[in-house]
């Protein structure tokens, strides 16, 4: 074998990249770092106040809760849409008219901005004029989603699962339409149940798929903010009130930029871990799993 000269010049299409993104997330990062260790009482005067504002964080039960709130949120998001987006996934049709009808149709609701998705289900969920909502009342059920914390939480899950399934579905597809029709075959000649087929080829197959899938849905759902702020405005009281929320009250609404800064530093931090955790978690089950004959 002959080796090939080693070739520097692809960094040269990289380095541009690094400066966007040095730009768009270095720089503010490290101002909000900034804002996180200091305190000011006006006149541009900033004073030195170490990790004070990391133990007031972290000791605040109002962070604890919204914390809370967010892993449950997503927890309940994560085993909703992963299942649902395999089964849909699934049950699509790989050749033939209805591929581009169906690929389309999932498309739709990612589409929509998400302040347009909030607005959306904020009239679909209301009692007087909403369908939901009037659907519901002229059957009997008491559904308020602006007064009732259970009902809240329902439209929010509701809302997302038909926002985002379809992400989930498009990445499984795309998985399957990849497995090559000779392993189909050979679990037919091999007298293969569907279940062994979706065990050992297809779940495989979609191993790398499922894993963007989770780690997308997780960070999106853990950082979700428009869509509940717009229907519930983390209400009532503060049941929908997720980090994302209050982070921007504390910030914006209090104007408590110190706080505000640890709060998103540790926001950040979590968020990096779990999604690492995910990662090696997804990662290890892969090369982990057992070789075995499909039949």
């Amino acid at each position: 074998m002959i080796d090939k000269p080693f070739n520097n010049k692809a960094w040269l299409f990289v380095l541009p990249v690094f400066f966007l993104v040095a730009i768009s997330a270095i720089i503010p990062l490290m101002t909000v770092v900034n804002y996180s260790i200091q305190d000011t009482f006006g006149n541009n005067q900033y004073f030195y106040v170490g990790t004070e504002w990391y133990t007031e964080v972290l000791g605040s039960s109002r962070f604890h809760d919204a914390l809370g709130r967010n892993l449950l949120f997503s927890g309940i998001i994560l085993l909703i849409e992963i299942p649902l987006g395999i089964f849909i996934a699934l049950s699509m049709p790989r050749k033939g008219f209805w591929v581009p009808v169906c690929l389309i149709l999932m498309a739709l609701p990612l589409l929509i901005p998400w302040n347009v998705v909030g607005t959306i289900w904020q009239v679909f969920g209301r009692a007087d004029i909403g369908l939901l909502g009037r659907v519901l009342t002229g059957l009997g059920v008491d559904y308020n989603y602006a007064t009732n914390w259970l009902d809240a939480w329902i439209t929010i899950i509701v809302m997302d699962v038909w926002h985002w399934t379809s992400l989930v579905v498009l990445l499984c597809y795309s998985g399957l339409v990849a497995i090559p029709e000779a392993y189909y075959q050979a679990a037919r000649i091999d007298g293969a149940s569907k279940w062994k087929v979706f065990r050992y080829i297809q779940l495989p197959k979609m191993q790398r798929v499922l894993l963007i899938a989770v780690l997308l849905r997780f960070m999106d759902s853990f950082m979700i903010y428009t869509e509940p702020f717009v229907l519930t405005g983390g209400g009532p009281g503060n049941s929908t009130t997720f980090l994302s929320i209050d982070l921007v009250n504390m910030a914006i609404g209090q104007f408590d930029l110190g706080p505000a800064a640890a709060m998103s530093i540790i926001y950040f931090l979590i968020i990096l871990l779990l999604s690492w955790v995910f990662y090696t978690v997804m990662s290890n089950f892969g090369a982990d799993a057992p070789n075995k004959e499909v039949g």
